[in-house]
């Protein structure tokens, strides 16, 4: 399948700032199942500074725009050509040991009630791979989906506790269970084609699990399925904000607001 992406971001602040410094993680990588084929991210009046492949194999890049500014617009448009690989991450350059990703975040700490939902799901599970299963599966049954139950900074525990979130409160679950178990987890961003049914925006999150054997293994708690030909993979990290595609500093007093559009779709090959 060949997936277009456009993906605007907009930044609007009360007062003018000086200037703005951004980190982008918005470049996927290649793997087999993946395969950029057109992309570009332009900053309006920003300036390109130095880029670097970090050690998870995600290319991060830095712009800056110089002010006075009242608004930045960071647009992202690509095609990539995808292929269902039942969620395994096979071809995809790294250099972390997945034991890294066993540290706990703030986001991603768990509770009695995390540690519990882990050892439960595990129990009795015939292998890794089936241990993972489990784990997605329960997570998808002890959180639903809520738009708008949840904020940017709602921990693990606190959305397992409410029993609803959105995607990054059931990939945060999933990696905090997970880990609790000693089975190394991490947070990935990335986009989704949208299809009826499936309660999703199309810039999407989910969450990678480390099956001896295999490798890197996708889950996705919120539609209850192993990232296929409809998901793109940008990056990846501790938690949200560690994978987050984009982060900034901007210098000066007033408040930000932020507007974000993501339209997915089909091309023909």
């Amino acid at each position: 399948m060949i997936l277009s992406v456009l993906h605007v971001t907009t930044y609007r602040y009360d007062t003018p700032v000086r200037g703005v410094v951004q980190s982008h993680r918005l470049t996927p990588s290649g793997f087999e199942g993946q395969k950029v084929l057109r992309w570009s991210v332009e900053v309006e009046g920003g300036l390109p500074g130095g880029g670097y492949r970090d050690g998870a194999g995600d290319w991060v890049q830095s712009h800056s725009v110089r002010g006075p500014v009242s608004d930045i617009t960071v647009r992202v448009a690509g095609d990539v050509e995808t292929r269902d690989m039942a969620g395994v991450l096979r071809g995809h350059r790294e250099h972390v040991p997945p034991e890294a990703y066993l540290r706990e975040t703030v986001a991603t700490a768990a509770d009695v009630a995390l540690r519990e939902l882990g050892q439960a799901a595990v129990t009795g599970a015939r292998d890794p791979l089936d241990a993972a299963h489990r784990l997605a599966a329960a997570v998808s049954e002890a959180v639903a989906y809520v738009p708008g139950a949840t904020h940017a900074h709602t921990t693990a525990a606190e959305a397992l506790a409410r029993a609803e979130g959105v995607c990054q409160d059931h990939a945060h679950v999933l990696i905090a269970a997970a880990r609790s178990q000693a089975i190394p987890a991490r947070y990935v961003s990335g986009y989704l084609l949208a299809a009826d049914g499936i309660p999703h925006e199309a810039a999407h999150a989910w969450a990678e699990l480390w099956v001896p054997g295999l490798g890197w293994v996708g889950f996705d708690p919120a539609n209850r399925c192993c990232p296929d030909e409809r998901f793109i993979r940008l990056g990846s990290g501790d938690d949200a904000r560690d994978a987050a595609p984009i982060k900034g500093i901007a210098r000066g007093p007033g408040s930000e607001s932020l507007d974000v559009t993501v339209a997915i779709q089909s091309v023909q090959q």
